[in-house]
């Protein structure tokens, strides 16, 4: 009897369930776009129905992802699931980048905050928490990609050097992000850059070698199993339910923490940049915590980057498309000063994040490093907006971001000269990937002793 609690379709059959509430929350409402937390649902119970879905349908996402991976590449599969894992924060920028396109100057700078909340939250608190999550797992699940070392938080996460490509493509994408700022707001240069720079990366990842799968258990290799064509049909089932279910969710889930967060007292523009990204990046964090708990950091950590990626070039590239539709014409999403500071400190942030992983490995003192930064400059930010009023806010918190621009430039330039060896290993390993791609080279992985 026990063994039939065991089978893997037991644990499909608790996730589908999951989404029920929100379901039939979402018909009974009319559809998307009608449940309004407040309104037709307490806030509470938005969040309880929203979550829960949330949930389950990030367990389903990854499993479709990992049953991928045995007809296509293990990167593409993990893009895949990136791309739809933050699908949310897509979806709310847009909202703002459309209203900012129908003449609202400050959702243009909402769309940007929240933009900027969403790459912070997910290096400051995804790539940070998972090193240390992945760390802690390691003694039970026996992660072969744990190094314990002596010293203090000296454990380390070593990574794929597979993961080069990606982190070569965020690079590019994090250097040009540091002028997007001195245009005064995203246009359509920018959009041919960081879209152009995506598909580039996804024609790389698809042209990339399939390679040996890495062993799965429970769920994804039962799937494994099944014939082709019904496994083909349960991973586009996966990506498309929990897809919806995600899309449709997340928004009502963050309406409902930031009407909880109003009765007591927290900002509204405060939750916007924070708590509602918190809430659209859960399923990608979830679902990464979920690989490493099965000993998979390095494609935990793929995800992450893939994730990071994706919002640095694709999200932000889209949000001017959007405007430019929504205003009638082709257009710039402008923003004001704090906003620009918002994208410095992005970018710098991410320039440390990349420098961290030059030498393919993250050990717990740079990820506490790089917790404390982000949670600091949340806090002294939150600490200026509760003491101050208007217009000494906003020239107190973007001197905050300045400064900690600079902190996070001068550690990520440290970084890149003190490891150059590293970091001109990682670019031609990612150069010799692109010409494989495009069909002018051998790759580097194959000559790697």
């Amino acid at each position: 009897m026990l063994n039939r609690f065991r089978h893997p379709l037991v644990a499909v059959a608790v996730a589908l369930v999951l989404t029920v509430p929100w379901i039939g929350t979402f018909v009974s409402s009319g559809g998307y776009g009608t449940v309004h937390p407040g309104e037709n649902i307490t806030p509470g119970m938005a969040v309880l129905v929203g979550g829960l879905a949330i949930v389950g349908a990030a367990f389903l996402l990854a499993w479709a992802a990992e049953t991928a991976e045995k007809d296509v590449p293990q990167a593409f599969a993990i893009a895949v699931l990136a791309v739809l894992a933050v699908a949310p924060e897509y979806a709310v920028d847009a909202l703002y980048a459309w209203q900012a396109g129908a003449g609202s100057s400050e959702a243009a700078n909402l769309a940007v905050a929240n933009m900027t909340g969403a790459n912070r939250i997910l290096i400051g608190l995804g790539w940070s928490g998972i090193a240390l999550f992945t760390v802690y797992r390691a003694k039970r699940t026996g992660d072969a990609a744990v190094d314990y070392r002596s010293g203090f938080l000296a454990d380390a996460v070593s990574l794929d050097r597979d993961i080069a490509t990606e982190i070569a493509f965020l690079l590019v994408a994090t250097a040009y992000a540091f002028v997007i700022p001195l245009s005064g707001g995203i246009g359509p240069v920018d959009t041919l850059f960081l879209v152009g720079l995506f598909l580039l990366y996804i024609v790389v990842v698809i042209r990339g070698d399939a390679g040996a799968s890495e062993e799965h258990i429970g769920v994804p290799a039962y799937f494994h199993q099944y014939p082709k064509g019904r496994r083909i049909a349960v991973i586009i089932f996966g990506f498309v339910f929990s897809g919806v279910i995600i899309f449709t969710a997340v928004h009502p889930f963050a309406e409902g923490l930031e009407q909880l967060g109003l009765q007591y007292g927290i900002p509204e523009f405060f939750m916007i940049q924070w708590l509602a990204p918190l809430a659209s990046e859960s399923p990608e964090l979830i679902v990464v915590a979920y690989l490493v708990n099965k000993a998979r950091s390095t494609a935990g950590f793929n995800a992450l980057i893939s994730s990071k990626l994706n919002q640095w070039t694709l999200l932000i590239g889209t949000l001017a498309v959007v405007y430019s539709i929504s205003a009638g014409a082709i257009g710039t999403l402008s923003f004001d000063p704090k906003q620009a500071a918002e994208i410095w400190i992005t970018a710098a942030q991410s320039l440390f994040a990349i420098a961290l992983l030059t030498n393919f490995e993250i050990s717990m003192r740079e990820a506490a490093v790089l917790l404390v930064l982000f949670a600091t400059q949340v806090l002294a930010e939150f600490y200026v907006i509760q003491t101050y009023t208007e217009p000494t806010t906003t020239t107190i918190s973007i001197s905050i971001l300045y400064a900690y621009t600079v902190v996070y430039a001068v550690l990520g330039v440290g970084l890149f000269v003190k490891r150059r060896d590293s970091v001109r290993e990682l670019l031609e390993r990612s150069a010799s990937n692109v010409r494989t791609a495009i069909g002018n080279g051998t790759s580097q992985t194959e000559h790697a002793d």
